[in-house]
């Protein structure tokens, strides 16, 4: 039989079965030899073939649009939020994209594909779509995932990416200054007072507290993508030192107002708790008698912070201290509006260290 009258008469299923067949063992078999003999050229120099570009790029939007379903924060595109996570990008991120007002170097231009300015890169997603993509990384492009399971932390990063086609150089470097050059201070404050909602004040910690939250950012067992990488080239020593002198600030500042909410909180904070699961003021003050370093101070520390705080703690998304445990049982059963009373209340308290903490 010619094959004009093979492919004019019925083919059963045995005949089509056989052809797969043919033709996976072929695509196996040219498959094996492109990998085996080295005949597809990985050189960036070479480029892709005629039209991967597009199928690469394709796919790379349909699959983030699949996934990308997260919820923004309500203060998304406040300066807080942007400040923090053009700080962020500062020291994780803008070695490949560059930052505003800046050119990308000749090498990162060199990578295929090569890695878009950073305003350029932004163009076209939505708010979910830029946290999943920073959240999940992209694969074979050089665009690595974020260091943290934790994903809330993302959001700063999102916020200052959707600011970012308004932002100049300068606009990018008030952001950014670092005082005294040191990247800590760029987000915490020459004092660690600082006045962002969403960097918790150091001012009021104790040296025992701060190293042990760095140590614990830096070996993964307190979860943060931010911390991580500001904590990737510290060694032991350096964190000690650092916290060492972090803690030997005196918090300055005057008590808050103190509204229905932080009244409502206070009453939370006191409440006769269980052995178990002692009322907050037991362990965060204020209390008549001395506390243990390791609990951190809570009086004036900035209310969205203690919010995000503590819903890790309830969700089980927080760790690093040895009293892991008994806060995860603290803030299992609390509800949003009493994580809310409760830092209102702590945020209205004057700035102290632990042991000095006063209504």
């Amino acid at each position: 039989m010619t094959w004009r009258g093979f492919l004019r008469g019925p083919l059963d299923g045995r005949t089509v079965a056989r052809l797969v067949a043919g033709v996976a063992v072929v695509g196996a078999l040219t498959a094996g030899a492109v990998v085996g003999f080295g005949l597809y050229n990985v050189s960036a120099k070479a480029g892709h073939w005629p039209g991967v570009s597009w199928v690469l790029h394709s796919t790379f939007r349909n699959a983030v649009a699949l996934r990308a379903h997260a919820e923004p924060p309500a203060d998304l595109d406040s300066a807080d939020m942007i400040a923090l996570g053009a700080r962020h990008f500062d020291s994780a991120c803008r070695f490949c994209h560059a930052a505003p007002g800046e050119e990308r170097s000749a090498t990162v231009r060199a990578m295929v594909p090569a890695p878009p300015p950073i305003a350029e890169a932004v163009t076209h997603w939505e708010a979910d779509e830029l946290h999943w993509i920073v959240h999940n990384g992209i694969k074979m492009s050089g665009m690595p995932a974020w260091p943290a399971e934790r994903d809330d932390d993302v959001w700063p990063v999102v916020a200052f990416l959707r600011a970012v086609p308004e932002m100049n150089g300068t606009d990018y470097a008030r952001l950014t200054r670092k005082p005294d050059d040191n990247a800590c201070l760029m987000c915490h404050g020459t004092d660690g007072a600082t006045d962002n909602a969403h960097i918790p004040r150091l001012d009021i910690l104790s040296e025992t507290y701060i190293a042990t939250s760095l140590h614990a950012y830096a070996i993964g067992s307190r979860d943060s993508g931010i911390m991580a990488e500001a904590v990737s080239d510290l060694t032991d020593a350096d964190i000690d030192v650092l916290a060492a002198a972090l803690s030997a600030v005196s918090p300055q500042g005057q008590p808050g107002s103190r509204d229905a909410l932080a009244q409502e909180g206070q009453t939370l904070a006191t409440a006769r708790g269980t052995v178990d699961v002692p009322a907050c003021r037991a362990c965060h003050g204020p209390w008549p008698e001395p506390l243990n370093t390791a609990f951190p101070s809570l009086a004036g520390q900035h209310a969205p912070y203690l919010e995000a705080q503590l819903k890790l703690w309830r969700d089980g998304n927080r760790g690093g201290g040895t009293a892991s445990r008994l806060m995860h049982q603290a803030a299992r059963d609390l509800t949003d509006e009493q994580i809310t009373r409760l830092a209102a209340y702590y945020a209205s308290l004057a700035p102290a260290k632990l042991n000095d903490t006063s209504n």
